[in-house]
C-alpha cells in the first residue's frame, strides 16, 4: 500500500484533510508532536500540522519521516498542503477563490539577497537551491484527477501585502499560481530523505493588499477536503505509458523522481 505523508500548517487544514476518511487516530511523534493517521482509505495516509514557515514546515516533515524510516514503514510521497494565496488571473493563467493549485514547481521566493540591482537568489550566490519539480506525470494525474490547475507555487516568509509586491513575483516567477509559507521547507525535507514530493494548495484570498473581508477561508478548506478526496484513487491507478522528460535547468532538478507503486 503506497504511504503519503501529508505536512499541513495548522490544524484546521489538518483536519480538512483528515475529513476525507473515516477517521483519523492520533499518533505522538519524537519530540511531542501529533500526526493523525487515517483510516478506510486505499492508501496509508498520515497527516501531520507541522506549524507556521518554511522551517517549522521542514522540521516536522524529516521528524516524521525518520521516525517512519526507523519503524520500517517509510513514506513513498510527501505532500505539502493547506489554503494559500492565488494571483491574480491573467491570461493563461492565474488562481481564482476556491481553486486548487498543484504546485508543479515548488519554489523559495526570499531565499536570496537584496542588492542594488533586485533581488539575487540563492543559487546565484553559488549555495544550495531555491525549487524543486515533484514529478510531472504525477503532477498531471493529481491535478486531473482534483480539477485543478498546475504551475508554480511560491513559498514566502513573509505573506504578500502589497500590489507591488505581488506584481514583482509574478514578473519574476512567470507562470506563478499561488504562494504559500511551507512548501519548500516540506520539498527540502523530502529531497534530503529520497523522497517524491507534491505540493497541493486551495485559494482562499488573492495575492496583494490584505482585505481579511474578501477572504474565503471556509471555501478553501472545503475545496481542500474535495482536492484530497480524489488523491486516493490518482495515487492508485495504473501508470500509463512514462512521458519524455521535458528539459530541465540545473537549479529545477531536486526532488523530482516517480511515487513507487508498491503491491496493495
Amino acid at each position: 500500500m503506497t504511504r503519503v505523508l501529508v505536512v499541513t500548517a495548522v490544524a484546521a487544514e489538518r483536519d480538512a484533510v483528515c475529513a476525507v476518511a473515516g477517521s483519523c487516530a492520533a499518533v505522538t511523534l519524537p519530540g511531542g508532536q501529533e500526526l493523525r493517521r487515517a483510516a478506510g482509505l486505499p492508501v496509508a495516509l498520515d497527516v501531520l500540522a507541522a506549524g507556521v514557515g518554511p522551517a517549522a514546515a521542514a522540521a516536522g516533515t524529516a521528524t516524521a519521516l525518520t521516525a517512519a524510516a526507523l519503524a520500517g514503514q517509510p513514506y513513498d510521497l510527501v505532500v505539502s498542503a493547506g489554503i494559500g494565496g492565488g494571483f491574480s488571473p491573467g491570461p493563461g493563467s492565474g488562481a481564482p477563490l476556491g481553486s486548487v493549485v498543484v504546485a508543479d514547481a515548488i519554489v523559495a521566493a526570499d531565499l536570496g539577497a537584496e542588492t542594488p540591482d533586485g533581488f539575487v537568489p540563492v543559487t546565484e550566490l553559488g549555495f544550495g537551491t531555491v525549487a524543486h519539480r515533484p514529478d510531472p506525470a504525477l503532477v498531471r494525474t493529481v491535478a486531473a484527477a482534483a480539477g485543478a490547475a498546475a504551475g508554480t507555487v511560491v513559498t514566502v516568509s513573509t505573506v504578500t501585502g502589497s500590489a507591488a509586491r505581488a506584481a514583482e513575483l509574478a514578473e519574476r516567477h512567470p507562470g506563478v499560481l499561488a504562494e504559500a509559507m511551507e512548501g519548500f521547507g516540506v520539498a527540502e525535507a523530502a529531497a534530503a530523505h529520497g523522497v517524491p514530493v507534491l505540493e497541493i494548495r486551495a485559494v482562499s484570498n488573492a495575492v496583494g493588499p490584505r482585505d481579511r473581508a474578501a477572504w474565503r477561508i471556509g471555501d478553501a478548506l472545503t475545496a481542500l477536503t474535495g482536492a484530497f478526496r480524489t488523491l486516493p484513487e490518482a495515487l492508485t491507478a495504473p501508470a500509463g505509458p512514462a512521458p519524455e522528460p521535458p528539459p530541465r535547468s540545473a537549479s529545477l532538478t531536486r526532488g523530482d523522481s516517480h511515487v513507487p507503486r508498491r503491491a496493495p
